[in-house]
């Protein structure tokens, strides 16, 4: 479509509503769109009264995210009824009036309103923001003049052909804006779902990561379908763009397609979750805080991020020490002098270990999980001593108990004058004649 029609039609559009406003019908719509603006203004003060989440803003308790979410529509509660209300009028004033043009148009205006409320009220994106009022907003009053058709059929007829491909500034538009839109929409409900899905207690963590995983898989296979659907490609073709990924997976994508399976893998059978403490097979460790489709992610005591493949998961061997149980045993080991009173030692240390806050001790605990000190074996210079105790968790970082204990031995031993022994050695001095009977077998030989 040329300018010069877009411009005859805008000429003819302009004749006929003036035609309008001079016959009866006109100002009927206008009386159909002012009772259903009114019945739409009426039942959202009901809503307002009767219900106690718009009146009142909910406080803390079960579900109250989602109570919260359904509060903060009460600001679209009159635009979404002025909408219904007008749709519902524009369906019968053909019937009842003969002519339903103007209220269609009240009809776009509110749908205007709706998207500027919602805008307003609940998008913090600049950039969406600044689409809805500056596009959103005009196609919604060339809609209302009629003039929407005629303008997209023109920016269709600006067409660029590029070998077998015709492509034209309407689609390109198209497919930039409902492409924005789709992602922005994706990303959002991606955050949103998974917040969601991990708020929820009932569930173990292993489980909500693989539903948060799966639900970000799905909603993003979602959004790429429909930008498919939008830029005008048939679906049809994916058959042989899924072939050429399959060949392109066996090649150059196997390392990412092997970590992508080996994260549903050990999301599914819960071998590692969030928060266990895992050493892996060359001795780096860590608490895991985040495990996605690509690697985990363990967090050292140092404030250091290990990447670990999640391939590795699945061909290496590993060690969670606090999968099942966080409960740990941790030896201590010294020396003391072989006259020193074992008994006594053993209660001085037994009533050290206990006495610290993070170990476990108590009359209530098995026997086995009480704090002991035994004979490790006998030394050169003096008696090997084992102290075993436990604790909830790794000997590390907020947890670390192994050092005060020492310290903590060590002032106890002084206290009780318990010596920790010097290696001893005995060393001879031979004299000079001592040296020729030791060397006389070698003289003899000479």
């Amino acid at each position: 479509m040329t300018i010069e029609e877009f411009l005859k039609q805008a000429e003819t559009h302009a004749g006929n509503a003036a035609t309008h406003l001079e016959s009866a019908d006109f100002y009927l719509q206008i009386g159909m769109v002012a009772a259903a603006v009114l019945l739409a203004w009426l039942v959202a003060n009901v809503f307002i009264a009767k219900l106690r989440i718009f009146r009142e803003q909910p406080g803390d308790g079960k579900l109250f995210s989602m109570r919260l979410g359904v509060h903060k529509l009460k600001p679209l509660l009159l635009p979404l009824g002025s909408v219904i209300a007008l749709g519902i009028a524009a369906s019968i004033s053909p019937e009842l009036i003969g002519r339903s043009w103007l209220v269609r148009a009240a009809q776009g205006v509110a749908l205007i309103w709706l998207v500027f409320c919602l805008a307003s009220h609940f998008i913090r994106a600049p950039a969406i923001i600044l689409l809805l009022k500056w596009v959103g907003i005009p196609l919604g009053l060339l809609h209302i003049a009629g003039w929407l058709t005629p303008f997209t059929q023109w920016l269709d007829g600006i067409s660029l052909e590029i070998g077998n491909i015709n492509l034209t500034l309407y689609a390109v538009l198209r497919t930039l804006i409902f492409g924005f839109l789709l992602f922005w929409m994706g990303r959002w409900s991606n955050q949103t779902g998974q917040k969601v899905i991990r708020s929820r207690a009932t569930l173990d963590s292993a489980t909500r990561e693989v539903m948060s995983k799966l639900f970000e898989i799905a909603i993003f296979v979602l959004i790429f379908l429909l930008l498919l659907n939008v830029m005008g490609i048939d679906l049809t073709a994916l058959a042989v763009f899924g072939g050429a990924l399959g060949v392109g997976l066996g090649f150059g994508l196997q390392q990412i397609a092997s970590n992508f399976i080996s994260g549903i893998i050990i999301l599914l059978d819960r071998s590692i979750s969030i928060g266990d403490y895992i050493q892996l097979e060359d001795g780096r460790a860590g608490t895991l805080r985040e495990l996605t489709m690509r690697s985990a992610t363990l967090e050292t005591y140092d404030g250091k991020d290990i990447m670990v493949p999640n391939e590795k998961f699945i061909t290496t061997s590993f060690t969670n020490w606090t999968h099942n149980n966080k409960r740990q045993r941790y030896p201590l080991r010294f020396q003391v002098a072989y006259d020193t009173d074992l008994d006594l030692l053993f209660d001085v240390v037994r009533d050290v270990v206990a006495s610290h806050p993070k170990v476990l001790n108590g009359d209530d605990l098995p026997i086995e999980l009480r704090p002991d000190a035994e004979i490790d074996n006998f030394g050169d210079s003096g008696i090997n001593i084992l102290v075993e105790f436990w604790m909830e968790g790794i000997d590390d970082g907020e947890n670390r108990v192994g050092a005060d204990l020492q310290y903590m031995i060590w002032g106890a031993l002084r206290q009780h004058d318990i010596r920790i022994p010097f290696p001893q050695r005995e060393i001879r001095v031979l004299g000079e004649g001592s040296s020729r009977e030791a060397g006389s077998p070698a003289g003899g030989a000479d």
